[in-house]
């Protein structure tokens, strides 16, 4: 009984000193830990902040408008609207 209580604590040291040299090697080969490629790629963007309700929108999806220099972001024609009356 004794041996095999020993036999099976030797077989869970071999079992995690392989599983930490398998993602040792994982991480050397793509420079990421265990927990980042667990994650995924993290991408942000940037976001650009409405002129009238300042709601935060993808600059794709915004309706812009220059306004001299300036380019005034909205997050939709309604508020590029309101602005156009404010500022007409």
């Amino acid at each position: 009984m004794l041996r095999l209580i020993i036999f099976i604590a030797f077989a869970v040291f071999v079992a995690r000193a392989f599983w930490k040299l398998f993602d040792n090697f994982m991480e050397g080969l793509t420079g990421q830990t265990r927990r980042e490629r667990a994650r995924g790629p993290q991408s942000s963007v940037h976001m650009a902040r409405c002129a009238i309700c300042g709601t935060f929108v993808v600059p794709d999806r915004a309706v812009n408008m220059s306004d001299g220099r300036t380019r005034v972001v909205f997050c939709s024609e309604a508020c590029r609207d309101k602005y156009r009356l404010r500022t007409a």
